[in-house]
């Protein structure tokens, strides 16, 4: 690990996002609440936010810095996807992009999870279904502790 000692905790916001392809009919149950194991967008908020609390357990390198907000929204786009954005905002020596990422892949996976029944082909197999464009949209470094 990096040693973070010597420096001042300090605001810090990382806004990262992501996408899931899914099959029409599939968003068309989601829209609808017509998905046998839940609410994906709840699913997918929920589980986006216990992911970045467990970030230092899963990714050995990160320290584990005290999380003070977590957002996510969950949004549709077009007829065939849906985009999660993650914001986490901690006062810390260190950033939270690993966190708002964490948030965003456990979002998608948890989604994928919930409608594979309805994404697979008649051979089992997933030929729409894609997650892609995970990234950091923004990273926020307050310089003063003015908040």
């Amino acid at each position: 690990m990096i040693d973070i000692s010597k420096k001042e905790p300090i605001l810090r916001i990382a806004r990262a996002s992501g996408k899931i392809f899914l099959r029409e009919e599939t968003i068309k149950r989601i829209k609808n609440n017509q998905i046998q194991k839940g609410d994906v967008k709840t699913i997918a908020k929920i589980s986006a936010i216990s992911a970045v609390k467990k970030v230092p357990d899963l990714i050995p390198l990160c320290h584990p810095i005290p999380i003070n907000n977590v957002s996510v929204d969950v949004e549709f786009e077009g007829e065939n996807s849906i985009i999660v954005k993650c914001s986490v905002k901690s006062v810390a020596k260190t950033g939270v992009e690993m966190e708002a990422l964490m948030g965003v892949n456990i979002a998608l996976l948890n989604i994928w999870d919930v409608v594979k029944m309805y994404e697979k082909d008649e051979k089992g197999q997933y030929p729409i279904t894609l997650i892609t464009g995970i990234k950091v949209e923004e990273k926020i470094k307050e310089k003063s502790n003015k908040r």
